[in-house]
């Protein structure tokens, strides 16, 4: 679980900075929130990187994560600008999957 909250903060860390350092944008609360969607997806995903949670389990948590987020983002800002969120998830953990099934483990905790 450490080591999940630590995907989480250095995600949310590093999208935070490339996204207001390279694209400026002139909404810091925004990129806060892309940062963040960033770096749950990151977390999550290895978080459930375990035999534990079967392939439904993973996928049914990645929505209600995927849900969560456009809740709050339509809440926050407007459902134009939570919709990004949930690219920006999706990508990160379809990436992470894609980057552990390279390896004989199938996994990245290992």
């Amino acid at each position: 679980m450490k080591k999940a909250w630590m995907y989480f903060a250095l995600g949310t860390v590093l999208s935070f900075l490339i996204n207001y350092f390279f694209y400026s944008s002139d909404n810091v609360g925004l990129d806060i929130y892309y940062a963040l969607s960033f770096g749950i997806a990151w977390g999550i995903a290895y978080y459930l990187d375990t035999p534990n949670f079967t392939l439904p389990q993973k996928l049914g948590i990645s929505f209600v994560a995927m849900g969560i987020l456009v809740l709050i983002g339509t809440f926050i800002f407007s459902l134009e600008l939570a919709i990004p969120s949930i690219l920006k998830f999706s990508t990160v953990f379809v990436a992470y999957y894609l980057i552990a099934s390279f390896r004989a483990s199938k996994s990245l905790r290992n």
